[in-house]
């Protein structure tokens, strides 16, 4: 029978929330950069350039029937080769964590873009004719009056696709990079395959939290909106 100690799952959440910081730095990054790029390509959707259209369109479908595990590994084992190939340039001396960033960029542009779509779409577009006709710009229409509105009825399924890079980003373990599961699995490694279900377990407490946290912070936010436009 397996004995499980509760104990030292407490005892193992200091040594792994030391990888947080990576965890962290690797979704902010993600999510500012991936946001602005994922920006663009809901813009390129609902542009009447149709190549653009049809590029983007294409990028988002290649992304996501991409399981994440494989990009990772294309990203890590694929960019060094055709750099060198392409530039002479030798960056196997990275950071594992760009690799991580890189791959998650490109998922999660692919995920947010069609968010973005979605909510730009789903405000009316009177909305818009409303705003031009007050003598607004284009562009201040769209910061003043669709924006906001676009944006309160995206951000449940932004704070899904959030969770959802929280979840794929556990998988720079696979190429050595050591945030939060990372550091799950050294210690397991350390401990010579002891103490795995325990180990697993503060990994799955530190990652609850996060999802704790950024779901509150979201529920928050949704409701300040709705007061505001009330």
């Amino acid at each position: 029978m397996v004995s499980y100690d509760l104990s030292r799952v407490f005892g193992l959440l200091p040594s792994l929330l030391q990888a947080l910081p990576t965890t962290l730095w690797i979704m902010f990054v993600t999510a500012l950069i991936g946001s602005l790029l994922g920006g663009l390509l809901a813009w390129a959707q609902i542009a009447e350039e149709q190549s653009f259209a049809g590029l983007a369109r294409g990028y988002i479908f290649i992304l996501r029937c991409t399981p994440p595990i494989v990009l990772l590994f294309l990203v890590f084992y694929g960019i060094p080769e055709f750099l060198e190939w392409w530039l002479g340039l030798d960056i196997n001396n990275w950071s594992r964590t760009v690799f991580v960033i890189i791959t998650m960029i490109l998922l999660f542009a692919a995920m947010i873009a069609e968010v973005f779509k979605a909510a730009y779409l789903a405000v009316p577009k009177g909305q818009t004719e409303a705003g031009l006709s007050i003598g607004l710009t284009p562009v201040q229409t769209f910061l003043r009056i669709i924006l906001p509105q676009a944006f309160r009825i995206a951000l449940p399924n932004l704070t899904t696709s959030f969770l959802n890079l929280m979840r794929d980003a556990a998988l720079a373990y696979t190429i050595g990079a050591v945030d939060v599961m990372g550091a799950g699995q050294n210690l397991i490694s350390r401990n010579l395959g002891n103490y795995s279900l325990e180990t697993y377990t503060a990994v799955a407490l530190i990652y609850w939290g996060i999802a704790l946290v950024v779901s509150l912070a979201s529920q928050l936010l949704e409701k300040s909106l709705t007061v505001k436009e009330r």
